[in-house]
């Protein structure tokens, strides 16, 4: 093995000062023979394959469902986002045509609703949401992934979101909600709308990735509230582009489709971990605060996957990317599957960015009413949040 990699080195020195082993030799004009056009052994020309890449580029689709969602989809919008279609639904015809930048917008329950909203009423978001079944369709028509992001506990985020998961699943993509749970200061009725959609979103997801806000002001606790909720769409923003451009990038270490499936298909619910560091340890140091980030609530032991991003400068080597991974095993249940990849970013010099998103978990910051009070507090709130059957 050691003679492989000493190998390794020496032939990509020969390759920086110029000198191509593979491209010298007696093999060279066999390499090059144009095959034979009556060959079945699939062989094929640059052109022909470049056809077949072409056809298997996974095709992702992010919908923005609501105010929130429709606030991260701009948001990926006006940062750029590598290889994904952007959708925006929402029940509010002056927010998705004043404040929504997407690839495709959708009003939806225009009968229902006239154009103006919800009224945090998340039965009126689902029906909504119905009534444009078919523009829903057509929108994530043909995708391999659909990423459903919304803020949970309004009317049209909490009631549309499932409706489009449920959409997405039966065109047979792997289907990845990505929702936040308010914040405390918003009032219990809009907690038990996020608990009765996020139990909606667990039947009809593969994976429920679930931001709650109380824990990011663990951040900032005197932030103020609207300076929060902005924290909020660019977490969601982040979360979604980081796991897209896993797949859609080429990276130092590739992550494709089928690896992201492995994760994530029946995943359940979800976390996630964002954590960076410029240090001189910034490997060891940017995993390390994504494993304590505050959105990241729960015990590893329970957790049986991961999915790992690492982004790096051009100064970053393999055995930085390969440290984070190992900090990972280190935590993590050791019958845990791990994935994981690395790209880099030429503006990330001295610099290391880890996402991880950890699937099959259980978290009180979650469920952190019992099903008892959760059912008492419902009763007390009224029939309009009881919409789960």
């Amino acid at each position: 093995m050691d003679s492989i990699i000493d190998d390794a080195i020496d032939e990509a020195e020969e390759e920086r000062e110029g000198g191509d082993p593979a491209s010298e030799g007696p093999d060279q004009d066999q390499s090059s023979t144009t095959p034979d056009a009556t060959n079945t052994s699939g062989t094929m020309t640059d052109e022909e394959l470049a056809d077949v890449v072409k056809d298997l580029e996974t095709k992702i689709t992010v919908v923005g469902c609501g105010g929130a969602g429709g606030n991260t989809v701009t948001r990926m919008m006006e940062e750029g986002i590598h290889g994904a279609k952007l959708v925006a639904a929402n029940t509010d015809a002056q927010h998705l045509a004043d404040e929504v930048k997407a690839d495709t917008k959708i009003l939806i329950g225009k009968k229902r609703t006239g154009g103006r909203g919800a009224g945090s009423v998340p039965k009126i978001g689902e029906e909504a949401a119905q009534e444009n079944i078919e523009d829903i369709q057509q929108s994530i028509d043909g995708s391999d992934m659909v990423f459903v992001t919304a803020g949970l506990g309004g009317g049209t985020g909490t009631g549309a979101a499932p409706v489009v998961a449920q959409a997405a699943q039966e065109s047979d993509a792997l289907t990845i909600s990505i929702v936040t749970i308010p914040f405390t200061a918003e009032g219990e009725r809009r907690r038990a709308n996020a608990d009765a959609g996020l139990e909606r979103l667990r039947a009809v997801s593969d994976t429920v990735i679930v931001v709650p806000n109380d824990r990011l002001l663990d951040y900032a606790p005197s932030m103020p509230l609207q300076d929060a909720f902005k924290i909020c769409d660019r977490v969601l923003m982040r979360s979604v582009k980081g796991m897209t451009e896993l797949i859609t990038k080429p990276g130092l270490v590739n992550v494709d489709f089928a690896d992201v499936r492995t994760i994530m298909e029946n995943g359940g619910v979800a976390m996630i971990g964002l954590g960076e560091s410029d240090s001189e340890n910034k490997a060891q140091d940017s995993i390390r605060s994504a494993l304590r980030s505050p959105l990241l609530d729960v015990e590893f032991d329970g957790a049986n996957s991961a999915l790992v991003n690492v982004v790096g400068g051009p100064d970053m080597s393999i055995e930085e990317a390969e440290g984070v991974v190992e900090e990972i095993y280190d935590r993590i249940d050791p019958d845990a599957r791990i994935i994981w990849g690395a790209s880099v970013n030429q503006e990330f010099e001295g610099k290391m960015e880890t996402m991880i998103v950890v699937t099959g978990v259980e978290s009180p910051q979650i469920y952190g009413q019992s099903e008892a009070e959760r059912e008492k507090a419902a009763q007390q709130l009224g029939e309009d949040i009881d919409y789960v059957e």
